[in-house]
């Protein structure tokens, strides 16, 4: 297994334990065990992404920037959302 093979196993197994981790986030009613779970995603997910950021500075993973309006208009539909929600 070469250096990229590895890392894109890497970052899908980072992707599944991030996904396993937000169910269980979103699925305990045990307070404690919900901040050990928040606190487990969040190291998760730093990892999850110096892999994906390496990966892109290496080229094996291509991302392309979205325009700066784009962006902006998706933020404000998200902010939008989130305050309908509360």
């Amino acid at each position: 297994m070469n250096d990229k093979e590895l890392a894109q196993d890497l970052l899908a197994t980072e992707k599944q334990v991030i996904s396993a981790y937000s169910t269980g986030i979103t699925e305990t009613s045990c307070m404690n065990l919900r901040n050990t779970l928040v606190d487990n995603f969040k190291n998760v997910q730093e990892v999850q992404f110096k892999v994906f950021d390496t990966m892109r500075q290496k080229g094996w993973y291509a991302t392309k920037d979205a325009p700066d309006a784009e962006v902006q208009q998706v933020k404000n539909e998200s902010n939008q959302m989130s305050s309908t929600l509360r």
